[in-house]
């Protein structure tokens, strides 16, 4: 009985003896222990397209030669730095008139980009200046819309800045505006945040009015309030991104019609450049 005894414990030690040496016989579980690899190595972002030599564009050799006798007043340059324009982009500029900032941003944005020249229906007060500066398809990047303020002629999220160069106050002009509204100040708003780009740009100019004074001076003198302009855009969920003094003109007194000779070309003007979220 004893021997029996001893014969099974020496069979079940030698199993155990057996089992523990092919555990140890068995490799590491390389997974548990290893070292997870390294994740890629993200890239670096793309380095951002050089902005065009905004003071050579006018000196391009198919500018209209009277363009250029409003440059001193206007400093188109430093506004289209300030719009931050650039190659390849789709620029919507609202109330174009004859096109005098249109020739600027046509070769800003190059042949890869696009711009909309848009205007209301004023019949034909800007029709000959037009036709001469798009004739025989000389601004081959440039298309023409007609339409109200408030009812741009831009698919949703297209465009990646939106220019309202002296024109806001437009939308409370009547009596030499054909006397009819030409938008909605609040769908005009909407409008362009409807047209922009996310982080697109809504850079505005116009002839500055005494502040606090009611939108009827856009009627009256073709001037507006500053904080009339700031509030729709706040409406519309804008965020100002910047305010410039480049066109201030401290002399005038905001009391005048901007056509009016002896301030004509020399008014003060508020420029704002507005980023959609």
């Amino acid at each position: 009985m004893k021997t029996a005894f001893l014969k099974v414990a020496g069979a079940s030690l030698a199993v155990i003896a057996l089992v523990a040496a092919c555990d140890q016989s068995k490799p590491a579980d390389t997974a548990a222990t290893a070292p997870a690899p390294a994740a890629p190595a993200t890239p670096p972002p793309a380095p951002a397209a050089p902005a065009p030599d905004y003071a050579a564009l006018l000196k391009a050799a198919d500018r209209p030669a009277a363009d250029a006798e409003k440059d001193a007043a206007r400093k188109p340059a430093e506004v289209l730095a300030f719009s931050k324009i650039m190659p390849g982009e789709t620029v919507f500029e609202m109330e174009a008139g004859a096109g005098w900032y249109t020739e600027l941003l046509s070769h800003a944005v190059g042949p890869n980009g696009h711009v909309t020249m848009q205007s209301p229906d004023f019949g034909t007060f800007y029709k000959k200046d037009v036709d001469a500066r798009l004739k025989d398809n000389r601004l081959a990047n440039v298309k023409v819309s007609t339409s109200n303020f408030d009812k741009l002629d831009a698919g949703d999220g297209t465009v990646d800045v939106v220019t309202w160069f002296q024109g806001p106050h437009e939308m409370w002009c009547m009596k030499d505006c054909g006397g009819k509204s030409l938008g909605d100040p609040a769908k005009s708003f909407a409008e362009i945040s409807r047209i922009l780009k996310p982080g697109g740009y809504l850079v505005i100019m116009d002839h500055a009015a005494k502040q606090g004074e009611p939108t009827s001076t856009g009627d009256k003198l073709h001037r507006i309030d500053k904080m009339q302009v700031m509030a729709l855009a706040t409406g519309a969920n804008f965020a100002l991104d910047e305010e410039s003094s480049l066109l201030a003109q401290p002399a005038d007194d905001h009391t005048k019609n901007i056509f009016e000779k002896d301030i004509r070309g020399k008014t003060d003007q508020f420029l704002l450049r507005y980023k959609k979220p």
